[in-house]
C-alpha cells in the first residue's frame, strides 16, 4: 500500500462524529454508580454544555460550508450535507439519552438522598405560596411579556437564553388578541432556586418551572392556553477580517457584541409545544424541521450544574484532595537558587499551581528581576499570577505580556485583563494576527554576579489556578540556557519583527513542530526496520491531522508500535490490518480533564520526551503558536515514562477503540485507574520522594 492509498477516506474517522462519541464517553460518567451522585450530575451537564459548544462552532461552520456551495467533506469524504444528517441522527439519541438519564435515574436517585426537585404537583400549599411571592417579588418585576402583532415583531433571541413562548386568548384593553407573546427570562435570574429549609430542606425548583406556573400573572384579564420553552443556539464563532483591521481589540469587542445574536443553528423546545408554535418559531429563525430538538424536561440543562454547590454533602461529591508540593521546592528556600540546581516538574493536579503562582510573585518582588515576559491564554478573572504582573509593572521592571484575545469564550476577560495590566504599565500585545497565540511561557531576566540569567517556566496547560486542578497539566521550571534563549527568541518575533528563529531545544508551531514530529515518526520506522527498539506513545486531546495520520500508518507497517492516549476526537482508525495493525488507541474520561500533551518516541533506546501545548490538528500545527518542550533530566523523564504506563494500564477510566471507530470500555482486571494512583503518588501523606 502506497501513500496514495493512505489517503483513502475508509481510513479515516469524521470529526464531528468522533467527538459526538467522545461526548457519550462523558455521559457514560454520569451513567457510572461507582462515582458519587453530585459528580455524575456534573457530567450529565458537561456533556450538555459541550454540545452546545459543539452546535456553536463545529454545526455552524458546517452550515456556513453548506451556504457556500462547499461539497466535499474532509479526509474521511463525507460530504457536507450528509456530516449534517449523521450528526442530527447522533445528536438526537444522545439527547434523549440525556433526559433519560436525568429523569429516571439521577432524580430519583437524588431525591433518595434528600435532594429533591419540586415540581408543581409536588407542591405543598405552603411551598406554593413561597413560590407566588417569590415571583411576586424577584421575577415578574423583571419579565417583560412581548404580544406579537404587526406593531411589536418576533423580539431578538439571545445566544442560549432561557425563553418561554405563551399562548393566550381573549382581548387586552386595546381590543387586540395576537394570541402568542414571548417572555424572556433575564440572565440576572439564578436558573434554580432553593426553597427555604423549612420548607423542606435542599429542595429546589428550576426557575422555568416557577415562569411557567404564575406567568398567568403578567397577562391578566386574559386566558392562558399553554406555556413552553424554548432555547435557540447561535453561532458563536468569531470571524475578524484581518485586511479590514486596524486594531484588534476593538475588532474582537465589537464581534462579541454580535456574537449574541449570529445565524441561529438550533431550536430547543419543551417536548409537549403545539405543532403550531413549532412552525412558527422555525420560520422565526430561519431553521427547519432537522434543526429541531425536543426535550423532556428543561431546555437549558447545564444550569443545573449549580446544584453542586448548592447542597453541601461532601459524601456526593469526590473526596478532596490536597496537591503535593516537590520536596525541592519545599525544602528550598529560593525558588532562583532551586532552579539553578536543576529543573522541576509539576504534574498538575496532583501537584499543586501555587508554585507557578510564587515564581512569579517573587520574580515581581526581587529587586534583581530587570524584566518578565508571559503569554496568557485563559488566566481567570481573578488571577493572582496577572496581580503579580501588575505590581511587578507598577515597581518598574519591564514587563510583557502576549494576551490572546480570540481564546475563545474567553474574549471578555481577555479583554478586561489587557486593560488592567495596560493601566498597570505592562507592555501588553495580542501576538501575531492570524495565529492563536497558544504556548504556555513564562521569563524572567534576572541580574546575578556572573551576567544575566533567564529562568522559565513552560507547560502544557492555562495560567489559570482553578482549571489547574480540574485539568491534568505539566510545568516544567527551568533556567536552562539554552530553553532560556529559545524562549528569548520566540518573544521577539511575538513582540517584533524578525524572521523565523532557529531554535536549540523547543520545537515551534508553525514552524519547526510539523516537520519536527513527521522526522521523529520516521526514525522510529527506522529503527524499527534495523531491528532497534522503536515505539510512539502520544499523549493527547485530540488527532486529526492527515499528514501526521499518515506518518503513524506508515510506522505501523514499518513494524512501529503505537500507543495513543487521545481524549476526545480521534480521527485516525486503528486496527486495519496491513495499515495499522500496531497502532491503539484509548481514551481516559475521569475525575480530571486529561489535557497534557507528551510526545514519547523510544528512538532505538536513546528516548525523547516532550510536552506541549499542541494537539496533532491543523489548527494547532499550522494556525498557532505552539511550543513542545524536551524533558530531559533524566529522574524527570523516567518520571514522565511511569506517568505514561499508568494511562496505558488504566482499566477503570479507559475506553479502547476498535477498527470500526467505536469505544468499548476497557476489561477491568487489575482495577487501576490512573488518576486515582497518580493522586496516592504525589498525596503529601505518602512516603513519596519528587524527583
Amino acid at each position: 500500500m502506497n501513500d496514495t492509498d493512505l489517503q483513502t477516506p475508509q481510513l479515516y474517522i469524521n470529526h464531528e462524529l468522533s467527538f459526538l462519541e467522545f461526548n457519550q464517553r462523558v455521559l457514560e460518567q454520569a451513567k457510572d454508580d461507582r462515582i458519587p451522585l453530585l459528580e455524575r450530575v456534573r457530567f450529565l451537564c458537561i456533556s450538555c454544555a459541550n454540545l452546545d459548544e459543539f452546535f456553536e462552532i463545529r454545526v455552524a461552520s458546517l452550515k456556513e460550508l453548506l451556504e457556500a456551495g462547499a461539497v466535499q467533506g474532509g479526509p474521511d469524504g463525507l460530504p457536507v450535507a450528509e456530516q449534517l444528517k449523521a450528526i442530527r441522527s447522533r445528536a438526537v439519541r444522545l439527547v434523549d439519552e440525556q433526559y433519560q438519564l436525568l429523569n429516571d435515574v439521577l432524580m430519583p436517585e437524588l431525591s433518595e438522598q434528600g435532594v429533591v426537585f419540586v415540581s408543581p404537583d409536588m407542591w405543598t400549599e405552603a411551598q406554593a405560596a413561597w413560590l407566588a411571592d417569590y415571583f411576586s417579588r424577584e421575577v415578574e418585576p423583571v419579565l417583560s411579556p412581548l404580544a406579537l402583532d404587526p406593531a411589536r415583531p418576533f423580539p431578538k433571541i439571545l445566544n442560549k437564553s432561557l425563553n418561554f413562548a405563551v399562548v393566550v386568548e381573549g382581548e387586552d384593553g386595546f381590543g387586540r388578541n395576537s394570541g402568542l407573546a414571548v417572555v424572556q427570562a433575564p440572565r440576572s435570574l439564578p436558573r434554580l432556586i432553593k426553597l427555604p429549609d423549612e420548607l423542606g430542606s435542599r429542595n429546589f425548583v428550576f426557575l422555568g418551572t416557577i415562569v411557567e406556573a404564575f406567568v398567568s400573572k403578567l397577562f391578566a384579564g386574559m386566558h392562558m392556553r399553554g406555556c413552553y420553552q424554548f432555547r435557540v443556539t447561535r453561532n458563536s464563532d468569531l470571524f475578524v477580517e484581518q485586511e479590514e483591521v486596524d486594531d484588534l481589540l476593538r475588532a474582537v469587542e465589537g464581534e462579541l457584541a454580535s456574537r449574541r445574536f449570529g445565524d441561529a443553528v438550533r431550536l430547543e423546545t419543551a417536548h409537549d409545544c403545539p405543532d403550531e408554535i413549532l412552525t412558527y418559531l422555525l420560520g422565526q429563525f430561519g431553521l427547519t424541521g432537522d434543526d429541531l430538538y425536543r426535550v423532556s424536561g428543561q431546555v437549558n440543562l447545564n444550569r443545573l450544574m449549580a446544584v453542586y454547590d448548592l447542597v453541601d454533602r461532601t459524601e456526593l461529591k469526590y473526596a478532596p484532595f490536597a496537591p503535593s508540593v516537590p520536596e525541592r521546592l519545599r525544602m528550598g528556600s529560593d525558588i532562583f537558587t532551586t532552579l539553578r540546581a536543576g529543573d522541576v516538574l509539576l504534574h498538575h493536579p496532583f501537584q499543586g499551581f501555587g508554585p507557578v503562582a510564587d515564581f512569579i510573585k517573587q520574580a515581581a518582588s526581587d529587586p534583581q528581576v530587570l524584566a518578565i515576559k508571559q503569554t496568557l491564554y485563559r488566566a481567570g478573572s481573578d488571577s493572582t499570577i496577572v496581580d503579580a504582573l501588575a505590581d511587578a509593572a507598577q515597581a518598574g521592571k519591564d514587563v510583557t505580556v502576549i494576551i490572546e484575545l480570540r481564546a475563545r469564550f474567553d474574549e471578555e476577560a481577555n479583554i478586561e485583563l489587557a486593560t488592567r495590566l495596560q493601566e498597570a504599565g505592562a507592555h501588553v500585545m495580542y501576538g501575531v494576527f492570524g495565529y492563536k497565540t497558544h504556548a504556555k511561557l513564562v521569563m524572567v531576566v534576572r541580574r546575578e554576579d556572573k551576567g544575566l540569567r533567564r529562568y522559565c517556566h513552560l507547560g502544557t496547560g492555562n495560567y489559570h489556578p482553578k482549571t489547574a486542578r480540574l485539568y491534568t497539566d505539566y510545568g516544567l521550571m527551568t533556567a536552562d540556557e539554552a530553553i532560556g534563549e529559545d524562549i528569548h527568541e520566540i518573544f521577539l518575533q511575538l513582540t517584533g519583527l524578525t524572521r523565523v528563529p532557529r531554535l536549540r531545544k523547543l520545537l515551534h508551531a508553525p514552524f519547526s513542530l510539523h516537520q519536527a514530529l513527521l522526522a521523529k515518526i520516521e526514525r522510529e520506522a527506522v529503527h524499527a526496520g534495523a531491528g532497534r527498539p522503536a515505539r510512539v506513545i502520544a499523549k493527547l486531546n485530540a488527532l486529526t491531522e492527515p499528514t501526521i495520520i499518515q506518518a503513524l500508518y506508515r510506522a505501523s507497517r514499518a513494524g512501529v508500535d503505537i500507543e495513543l492516549i487521545v481524549r476526545g476526537v480521534c480521527c485516525l482508525r486503528p486496527g486495519v490490518p496491513g495499515v495499522s495493525d500496531r497502532i491503539k488507541v484509548r481514551s481516559i474520561v475521569g475525575r480530571f480533564l486529561e489535557h497534557s500533551r507528551v510526545y514519547y518516541f523510544e528512538n532505538g533506546g536513546a528516548r525523547e520526551i516532550y510536552c506541549g501545548s499542541a494537539d496533532w490538528m491543523d489548527r494547532n500545527l499550522f494556525r498557532r503558536i505552539e511550543v513542545a518542550f524536551p524533558v530531559e533530566a533524566p529522574e524527570l523523564l523516567q518520571r514522565v515514562a511511569e506517568d505514561l504506563k499508568l494511562y496505558l494500564a488504566d482499566d477503570v477510566q479507559a475506553w479502547v477503540m476498535n477498527a470500526e471507530g467505536h469505544y468499548i470500555r476497557a476489561v477491568d482486571t487489575a482495577n487501576l485507574s490512573a488518576q486515582a494512583r497518580l493522586l496516592s503518588l504525589y498525596d503529601e501523606r505518602v512516603a513519596f520522594i519528587d524527583a
